[in-house]
């Protein structure tokens, strides 16, 4: 006979369920619990982690605390004070209304709860681990809550092991600590880190908040935004065009005081500042759409980041005209004033009473001069021949030997060629478009991308020095000083080591400030600040598209913004020393993201293309 075989999940493993889907990472529960205190009327929250939240989290707060019975529900599933029926869904200000978030907590990790009201003369003390409750009596406490929790994942190390390094960690937390504090300026907030304080934010406004946690440079690089309409507000702050940064991470959407993501949306502000941005640059916006709670639904995703609204493209055309508003009223835009008189001061009248002769100006031109004769490498390119490697791409020239060369010739061109025709310096080359390097072979053309065979030679000798930890700089005579948000400054002082080995010399100089004293030998960019915010940015997507391994992803970064420019003019030596590195690499056929470096053009395409 057969039994049954479905039954009803156990509440603790059913909490673990639910857990997966709220709290992903210590930064998760951050946010349910700052939201928490303040849905509860606080006017002062406190954060206190230790070991990126991995042992310790700690919320304090002086909001209204709760009754014995409340605090005890708090931790049952779909438990919630503001939300008693379904279309309460839909008319949601709260912030954290998911019913599961402190019960996610309890259930994978120790959580002890003190908590009391102004109307008590006492309040309640209750301990919960892995979903049950350990513990509960009373305690002598101020109004407010308090909420511990203590190694999280404790009972489950799977998701406990999938977790990133503590610099990782925390700059999530970080994040979050960001998001929520922004749109609650009358809120004071602080932050510690084992027992180191990160941030102090007494209450004021918008503005003096994103200063308070930007840096004061924020004072005088931001524009306010302000548009109503019928259905729809949108308030906040933009960054000007000409303080765009290289780096993502200071585009932050609020619908009504809720972050949220919204690629759409964030088209709308990119288009805004058309033509006023370079094309790696990213506008930085802290804006809030203030809507009525039934245009919305925010409970499409378990973290209620996204949202849908029932007119996307009305609230689009709105945020975009209330940009471009911003924008236009600041004098952003560029602009000519066609009634400014531009004609300078001068009396010419003075200068023609002089009797001296008008010489038409004259430049002086070296007839004997050959731009395609250089006797020394050209330092704008960055490029320097290795002795040891040149050579190796005269394989393309002659016969095929066992274990090296790239096989695009046809079986009947391998017959030997004498070695004087094979070497480099007797080949010449031609640059198309300053971007493609092409020259002869047997078989015909050989067509080399420029940047990516760069890119490629970098990338295998940026591994190599990170795999052997060798590093090399040049000292800069006047050391550059760098100023990043905090988010940035984490991920680049977790990076500093491996940065040290590829040649930059990086010190701290503060929580959010960092000196260049030395950079790779070689290094031409002069803006070290905007390649830095590349290489983060870079890195930061590698990471979270790829899932590459640092070094790789740090290599690979790296080598694509140091690498030859498409439209970067080359000598014929440059040329020559570039193929010959390219042929030396392990993989010479593909750059690192895949694409191919070089194309051949066989000699009887060329004869049927003339036919």
């Amino acid at each position: 006979m057969l039994t049954d075989i479905i039954k009803l999940l156990p509440d603790s493993v059913a909490n673990q369920i639910a857990a997966g889907e709220v709290i992903q990472r210590p930064a998760s529960a951050v946010k349910e619990l700052l939201e928490n205190a303040l849905d509860a009327g606080a006017t002062q929250i406190d954060l206190i982690v230790k070991e990126s939240g991995k042992t310790l989290i700690q919320v304090i707060d002086n909001g209204c605390g709760m009754s014995e019975t409340d605090a005890r529900m708090s931790f049952e599933r779909h438990a919630t004070s503001k939300i008693n029926k379904a279309d309460d869904l839909f008319a949601i200000r709260t912030m954290g209304f998911r019913g599961e978030a402190l019960a996610s907590i309890a259930a994978i990790a120790q959580v002890e709860l003190k908590t009391k009201r102004s109307s008590d003369e006492i309040g309640t003390k209750i301990n919960v681990e892995g979903s049950v409750v350990t513990d509960q009596q009373m305690t002598a406490m101020n109004e407010g809550t308090q909420i511990v929790v203590k190694n999280l994942f404790f009972n489950v190390p799977a998701r406990r092991n999938f977790l990133k390094s503590n610099a990782a960690e925390m700059r999530h937390i970080v994040e979050e600590f960001h998001r929520v504090c922004l749109m609650h300026p009358d809120v004071g907030f602080t932050l510690t880190s084992n027992e180191k304080e990160v941030f102090h934010l007494f209450p004021g406004n918008l503005k003096q908040r994103i200063v308070a946690l930007f840096g004061n440079n924020y004072n005088e690089r931001l524009l306010p935004v302000a548009q109503e309409a019928d259905t729809v507000a949108i308030n906040g702050f933009i960054g000007k065009a000409n303080f765009a940064k290289k780096t993502r991470g200071e585009q932050y959407f609020f619908v009504n005081n809720r972050f949220i993501k919204h690629p759409y949306l964030h088209h709308a502000v990119e288009n805004a500042f058309q033509e006023l941005l370079p094309k790696d640059s990213f506008p930085s916006y802290f804006l809030n759409i203030n809507i009525d709670p039934a245009e919305i639904d925010i409970n499409i995703h378990p973290t209620k980041t996204e949202v849908n609204f029932q007119d996307t493209k009305l609230i689009y055309a709105i945020l975009h005209a209330a940009v471009k508003k911003s924008i236009g009223q600041h004098n952003l835009a560029p602009m000519i004033d066609f009634d400014v008189n531009t004609e300078m001061n001068i009396d010419f009248g003075e200068i023609s009473k002089m009797n001296r002769p008008i010489n038409p100006p004259s430049i002086d031109v070296n007839p004997g001069f050959n731009p395609f004769h250089q006797g020394e490498l050209n330092r704008k390119s960055g490029m320097h021949q290795d002795q040891s490697s040149a050579g190796n791409w005269r394989l393309l020239y002659g016969e095929r030997t066992s274990g090296q060369g790239t096989d695009i010739e046809n079986k009947s061109q391998q017959e030997k060629e004498p070695k004087s025709e094979m070497r480099s310096g007797n080949n010449r080359f031609l640059q198309l478009r300053q971007s493609y390097v092409v020259t002869a072979i047997r078989s015909g053309l050989l067509v080399i991308d420029q940047h990516l065979a760069h890119w490629r030679i970098l990338y295998e000798q940026n591994l190599q020095q990170l795999e052997r930890e060798q590093s090399g700089s040049q000292q800069e005579l006047f050391p550059q000083q760098l100023q990043f948000n905090s988010t940035d400054a984490a991920l680049l002082r977790e990076l500093i080591k491996p940065l040290k080995v590829l040649g930059y010399n990086i010190e701290e100089m503060g929580q959010t400030s960092f000196v260049v004293n030395g950079t790779p030998v070689g290094l031409v960019e002069k803006d070290i600040h905007g390649l830095i915010e590349k290489i983060l940015e870079h890195y930061k997507k590698n990471a979270t598209d790829l899932q590459l391994d640092k070094k790789l992803n740090l290599a690979r970064t790296i080598s694509s913004h140091t690498a030859l420019k498409y439209g970067q003019l080359l000598s014929e030596t440059e040329m020559g020393g570039l193929v010959d590195r390219l042929f030396a690499c392990q993989v010479p056929e593909v750059a690192p993201d895949g694409h191919k470096v070089f194309a051949t053009l066989p000699f009887n395409d060329l004869q049927n293309l003339l036919k």
